[in-house]
């Protein structure tokens, strides 16, 4: 069973095992528990701008591809980068 289908089946309103017990049975650490998803929508609408731009041209570069993104909207290269 996979990571995130083993977070799935962790019961949050369970009483009888909590939450840190139920981490150590699923073998799963708490802090993916309790911690909120990273990426955020503007995060992900650039990663999408960035895998199409580096699907129609997979030779650009971060400089360059910070360039044409700048164009259409804001980016630095340390995020194009990452």
């Amino acid at each position: 069973m996979s990571k995130p289908d083993r977070r799935g089946t962790l019961d949050r309103a369970d009483m009888t095992l909590s939450i840190r017990r139920q981490c150590m049975l699923l073998s799963i650490a708490r802090s993916g528990v309790y911690r909120p998803p990273r990426a955020s929508d503007n995060d992900l609408a650039l990663m999408r701008l960035i895998d199409e731009l580096f699907t129609a041209w997979p030779f650009l570069g971060s400089r360059r591809m910070t360039a044409m993104l700048k164009a259409e909207g804001q980016a630095n290269r340390k995020g194009v980068q990452r």
